[in-house]
């Protein structure tokens, strides 16, 4: 009996598809999987799997690309770790906003979803299994990163979260700020996320990412937050954030007493600047095309020293995109009329509880 392979287009995972059936789900996800019937002449009712609507072919002669093509083999991962040697679960939804045709859209965002993919893929051995993308690349078989979509996605990846398990949520896209209400903010401002509908559906708050992915994690489980946005420096609401210039971490708990912490887990959050900061979306570093500043720099930077502690880390980072502003490689007329080319992106580094920041980075 003839099969073939198709991608869920929720999860990423591959499910075989036989000849002659009619309705898939997927094992994992259970989101139902779309695909064509094809009926040759002279074959009767006997139907042929085609490739399914939007989606690329999965043939191994197939010379489309595909987002599986960003797993294979590169010198990025020369060194990964082999899967079949972890003993916990990895998970990571990976989600780039480009706002495609609306006036504050993004050319390097999707640039950074493939950058991330590769990153966690071959530097972490994340399975390609466990790993979701939203992004606005309908032919890949991609969900759109609505606001729908993303809470969902946010939902999926604390799921059954037990000890061991490794997750990561990376975003890439528009970060904004608006007045708090509740006053469990030390600066009076919530910070936001923007889905590709927020201009209809709303932003996403750092109120609502705590409670959906830091307050369920349970004991011995850990979160990486990337976060490629503007004043994104406390959009996880952790309770700790380090001050890079007064070496020390300093106390983020609301005012108002509310509780953002953890059921035994720990989270942490690497904000691509402070809150009321903003991040630049650019060319400076890799001449082809636009890729987030923080993004490239952290990619980068592990490449160089993949034993690289959290300060260590964030110091690379703030190095790389100060000598870019200082060269004037990193502009903008907004940035020139506002700081007079002063403006410098500072990343931010926040954490449900305080520890030592010389411990290696790992995912």
């Amino acid at each position: 009996m003839e099969e073939m392979e198709v991608q869920c287009r929720r999860c990423l995972l591959p499910v075989k598809v036989t000849n002659g059936c009619k309705r898939l789900r997927c094992s994992r996800c259970h989101a139902e999987i779309p695909f064509q019937i094809r009926y040759d002449a002279g074959q009767g009712s006997d139907g042929l799997i085609n490739k399914r609507r939007d989606y690329p072919d999965q043939n191994k002669n197939s010379s489309r690309p595909s987002l599986y093509s960003l797993f294979s083999a590169s010198d990025d991962c020369s060194g990964a770790v082999s899967p079949n040697n972890l003993a916990s679960r990895k998970r990571a939804l990976i989600c780039g906003v480009s706002y495609n045709k609306q006036k504050y859209e993004l050319k390097g965002t999707i640039n950074d979803v493939y950058r991330m993919i590769n990153f966690l893929h071959c530097f972490y051995s994340f399975p390609r299994d466990g790993i979701r993308v939203l992004a606005e690349v309908v032919k890949f078989g991609v969900l759109p990163p609505t606001r729908e979509n993303l809470e969902e996605g946010l939902q999926w990846l604390v799921d059954g979260c037990k000890t061991g398990d490794s997750l990561v949520f990376y975003f890439s896209g528009h970060g904004l700020r608006q007045r708090d209400f509740v006053y469990d903010e030390l600066d009076g401002f919530d910070e936001t996320i923007c889905p590709v509908d927020f201009a209809t559906k709303g932003m996403i708050l750092d109120n609502d990412i705590n409670a959906m992915i830091v307050k369920p994690l349970r004991e011995g489980v850990k979160l990486h937050a990337i976060i490629d946005a503007c004043h994104s420096g406390t959009v996880l609401d952790l309770e700790y954030v380090y001050s890079h210039k007064r070496k020390q971490w300093v106390d983020n708990r609301p005012p108002n007493g509310a509780k953002k912490g953890t059921m035994g887990g720990i989270a942490y959050c690497l904000s691509a600047c402070h809150d009321d900061q903003m991040a630049a979306d650019t060319t400076a570093f890799t001449k082809k095309g636009m890729t987030g500043a923080m993004t490239y720099c952290l990619v980068d930077a592990m490449k160089k020293n993949r034993n690289s502690s959290y300060h260590q880390l964030l110091a690379s980072i703030e190095e790389t995109i100060a000598k870019a502003y200082e060269s004037r490689c990193i502009s903008s007329k907004l940035f020139n009329k506002f700081f007079q080319r002063h403006f410098i992106q500072e990343p931010q580094l926040s954490c449900s509880e305080t520890f030592d920041i010389n411990t290696k980075f790992e995912l």
